[in-house]
């Protein structure tokens, strides 16, 4: 099975949780406008409404005639669909390949449950060889690389890059991850950081995976 094909069985296995009448958040990236095209076929006219994560999401939401509001007008949202470059057995996750992943990660956090859609590649037993991104302020991005690396990443500027805050990404290339916890907020602690694309504070509550055989899902391993 094509990798495309794997993204498309798991954001359409998806789908079943969502509520109708419920407002959920969506996020970005190829395997996301999977669910997005899926949503619209299946539960468009039966949700209220999405939150998105990007300008691209929201664009590609409205244009299936999909009502989207601002998170401030809702609050918390019972279910966040979204992709992962990275994902460990705990659920841990690099995001951010997109460029979104300061509002995925405020999103994330917003809901109840977070239920992320990929293909088999993404599971990974050490996160790292996706390069980790993280958003900064342009004035600070040289202050913060050197931070960076004094923890032993290697930053690199992704060049033509501008968030949808207005923001630079740098990519750590570089790294194995073994305490993703502990990194996220390490770098969180950074001044001139925005957001990094760890989400192990927030992880996934639920994986679901594309395969040869088929969709496998998973919920995390946290002992």
């Amino acid at each position: 099975m094509q990798p495309e094909d794997k993204k498309r069985i798991a954001a359409e296995a998806a789908i079943e949780y969502v509520e109708s009448d419920s407002i959920i958040g969506v996020g970005t990236g190829s395997t996301v406008n999977h669910f997005i095209d899926s949503l619209a076929l299946k539960m468009g006219a039966r949700i209220k409404a999405a939150v998105s994560s990007s300008e691209a999401s929201t664009e590609r939401l409205r244009g299936h005639g999909i009502k989207v509001v601002d998170l401030n007008e809702v609050g918390r949202l019972d279910l966040y669909v979204d992709g992962a470059d990275e994902s460990n057995a705990q659920l841990h996750l690099i995001k951010g390949g997109g460029g979104a992943l300061t509002r995925e990660k405020i999103v994330a956090a917003a809901s109840d449950r977070f239920v992320c859609i990929a293909d088999d590649s993404k599971l990974v037993k050490i996160l790292g060889a996706f390069p980790l991104p993280v958003e900064v302020i342009p004035m600070a991005r040289e202050l913060v690389a050197g931070a960076l690396r004094a923890l032993g990443a290697d930053p690199r500027l992704r060049d033509g890059t501008v968030t949808d805050n207005g923001n630079q990404i740098l990519d750590l290339h570089g790294l194995q991850i073994s305490d993703a916890l502990e990194l996220e907020s390490r770098i969180n602690q950074i001044t001139g950081v925005v957001c990094v694309g760890l989400f192990a504070q927030r992880p996934a509550d639920v994986l679901i995976l594309g395969t040869d055989e088929g969709v496998v899902s998973y919920t995390a391993n946290r002992s």
